[in-house]
């Protein structure tokens, strides 16, 4: 019952993913020998998806590609999650492929997996500038204001859950839903599941661009509100 399914998104990631893959496909090895590497690459512009299909054929043989998904990174997250469940995955972690998490900080996460329900990471110092952390502290807001649950961190790429918990949640968003992480942590708090938030380093990106920028954070912004609005309507009508 160790079977981990490790899951990244990824987007235009030619200069990154090398190296995140190298650094993170070792941390298989504390799991069961049935455990994979996810990646979901749909949509990217460079030379990504090429570099993952070489190291899948060259070196790395748990590593999968889901190649059909949306090519935003919330339903890339929704798909990679549910392929997860669908091939029997006892846990699912979830990282972003850009650099900024660090694999070492993950076996604290494993050697408690089973006191939990789920594991989230808490980024108390960001690499990503103030202005992503300013969104995060908003968020967080929200959701306390919408959802009566007080989280630190509501939205890092680095959790650690168990996939009949995910799979509890999972289906009440729409597949091209923006930001499931943030609704995943919004209904275990509510439905009171065992989760724990522990500290984490959060680094600046390797390279490349990140595709979140301020106008998208507006759009994104303005989609969660009508979402979250929506969404609590439906938790208190279960």
């Amino acid at each position: 019952m160790n079977t981990l399914y490790l899951v990244m998104p990824a987007y235009n990631e030619a200069e990154n993913i090398r190296k995140v893959i190298a650094d993170w496909y070792p941390v298989l090895e504390e799991a069961s020998e049935d455990s994979r590497l996810v990646i979901a690459d749909s949509g990217s512009t460079d030379d990504t998806h090429a570099i993952l299909r070489e190291l899948q054929a060259s070196e790395y043989p748990k590593l999968e590609i889901l190649e059909d998904t949306i090519k935003y990174h919330g339903p890339k997250v929704i798909a990679l999650y549910d392929y997860a469940i669908k091939q029997g995955a006892d846990y699912i972690f979830q990282t972003d492929s850009d650099g900024q998490t660090d694999p070492a900080e993950f076996s604290d996460f494993w050697k408690d997996r089973e006191k939990f329900d789920a594991i989230f990471g808490n980024r108390t110092v960001r690499g990503d500038g103030q202005s992503r952390a300013f969104v995060e502290g908003v968020v967080c807001f929200l959701l306390r204001l919408y959802f009566g649950v007080k989280v630190p961190d509501a939205n890092a790429p680095f959790r650690l859950m168990k996939t009949e918990t995910v799979a509890k949640y999972l289906y009440k968003l729409p597949a091209d839903y923006d930001l499931p992480n943030i609704m995943m942590v919004a209904y275990m708090k509510k439905f009171n599941e065992n989760v724990d938030f522990r500290e984490i380093s959060f680094k600046p990106r390797l390279a490349g661009e990140n595709s979140i920028n301020i106008p998208s954070i507006v759009k994104h912004g303005m989609n969660a509100l009508r979402d979250f609005h929506r969404l609590k309507k439906e938790i208190y009508n279960d």
